[in-house]
């Protein structure tokens, strides 16, 4: 058996560079699609009627105007917010004749959840360690520090020469 150099079988440096700014250009793409769909989401669920049409929505498919029930506001409007959440992909709409359903999209739904749970994760870690430092400072130290004594006081040479 032959033994190999170690730089044999390695890739050329350019080749190298160049397949590293491919990997590099796909990922911050997907980063920046991931980043649009991600921003388009937490606007929709920004606002508090949408956020209550999505917990209506958790329980099951419902038409639009099932949805519009429990509000006071004009169906016109809750059309306007459920086409937000549409465009945000959080929900998913079907026209049958003239009844509109709409139902959550749970790929959507689980692309907000993981970004979530991936921040939790780093903080989570940082807390954790923030303890641990916490603990570590507020240890007893081998053998407790002996108080000092107080220093005499000073008197001035003004207050000397009165006592005289």
């Amino acid at each position: 058996m032959v033994s190999q150099g170690p730089m044999e079988g390695a890739l050329d440096p350019k080749l190298s560079n160049c397949l590293t700014i491919v990997v590099l250009e796909l990922i911050l793409k997907h980063m920046l699609d991931q980043s649009e769909t991600l921003d388009r989401a937490f606007h929709a669920l920004a606002d508090p009627t949408r956020r209550a049409l999505l917990d209506q929505l958790t329980r099951g498919p419902a038409t639009v105007s099932d949805l519009a029930r429990p509000f006071h506001s004009t169906l016109a409007s809750i059309v306007q917010h459920i086409q937000v959440l549409e465009g945000s992909g959080l929900i998913v709409t079907a026209k049958v004749g003239r009844t509109r359903t709409c139902r959550v999209s749970s790929e959507a739904m689980a692309s907000v959840e993981h970004w979530l749970s991936e921040r939790r994760q780093i903080w989570e870690g940082r807390f954790d360690r923030l303890g641990a430092l916490l603990e570590a400072s507020a240890a007893p130290a081998a053998e407790p520090l002996a108080p000092q004594p107080a220093a005499p006081k000073r008197t001035s040479a003004k207050n000397t020469r009165r006592s005289r």
